[in-house]
């Protein structure tokens, strides 16, 4: 069985630096204005119910169990068994979370399997 190797074009490329910039920024925006902001957490604490408290709420419960790590995990796995950019775009975006929101280890390691998954050998010569 001939494996090819898995190549993004320029569009793909463009495709997920936007997913993980938004990502990323979303993440950034959760963690520094949401989740760590005291007055946030003075307000949300006693039972708010504004969008902001109920996305602090969601993104606390999901980061302490590891939610974000285990999935960028688990995709980026099935991603180096069968490369595709649907599995690359939704374990970047499952890693980026993960990185910012306090699962650095399962993700960081989601991010070298996502690397991995460009890994094919290089087709024989003659």
């Amino acid at each position: 069985m001939k494996k090819t190797p898995f190549r993004l074009s320029p569009y793909q490329v463009q495709w997920l630096l936007i997913v993980g910039f938004v990502t990323v920024g979303y993440a950034l925006y959760l963690r520094y204005l949401a989740i760590e902001l005291s007055s946030v957490a003075l307000a949300c604490d006693p039972g708010l119910q504004t969008l902001a408290c109920k996305s602090r709420a969601v993104a606390t419960t999901l980061f302490k169990n590891s939610v974000f790590g285990l999935t960028a995990l688990v995709i980026a796995t099935l991603h180096v068994m069968r490369p595709s950019i649907v599995l690359l775009t939704g374990g970047l975006i499952a890693a980026g979370l993960g990185i910012v929101l306090y699962n650095i280890v399962l993700s960081g390691l989601a991010i070298g399997l996502l690397i991995l998954g460009f890994a094919r050998p290089a087709p024989a010569t003659a």
